[in-house]
């Protein structure tokens, strides 16, 4: 089942983006670094936020530059997830990112695609990084692989 369609099983429930993201952290544990929140979840648009606290933080005392590069990765998979068909699947092959400012705050991380961008093959996807203020922070592009799976 896609991370979309789980997530919309349990939004009947009280506090289902906090659940939603324990599963995809029981998934993908290395993601639970950096206790995600979900904000935001739809086909092929997401907001995560990443709270400041003293685990992700650097020696300066910002946002460590790996805490976000998990953040994007994290923003990028599952808005890619939320656009394929069943038969298809996805893979980051590389990230390109650019720190833009110091982080000082909470962070949000925010990805939005088309279905009908994604194909076979690479595939670059933006993804934002914002502090508190709605000043951007940080960019990845992600080179998301995506092929085609057998369905047994």
């Amino acid at each position: 089942m896609s991370p979309l369609k789980i997530y919309r099983s349990f939004k009947k429930y009280p506090m289902s983006n906090f659940l939603f993201m324990k599963v995809v952290c029981a998934k993908a544990p290395y993601f639970s670094s950096i206790k995600p929140q979900l904000l935001h979840y739809e086909e092929g648009k997401i907001e995560i936020k990443l709270i400041k606290r003293k685990s992700v933080l650097n020696h300066i005392g910002t946002v460590h530059a790996i805490a976000m590069c998990n953040l994007a990765e994290l923003c990028g998979g599952l808005v890619v997830d939320s656009t394929l068909p069943k038969n298809w699947r996805w893979i980051p092959k590389g990230m390109s990112v650019e720190y833009l400012q110091k982080a000082t705050s909470d962070l949000i991380g925010k990805c939005e695609i088309s279905k009908e961008s994604i194909k076979i093959g690479d595939n670059e996807l933006l993804v934002n990084v914002f502090d508190e203020k709605g000043t951007q922070v940080f960019k990845a592009v992600i080179n998301m692989y995506v092929s085609e799976r057998k369905l047994s």
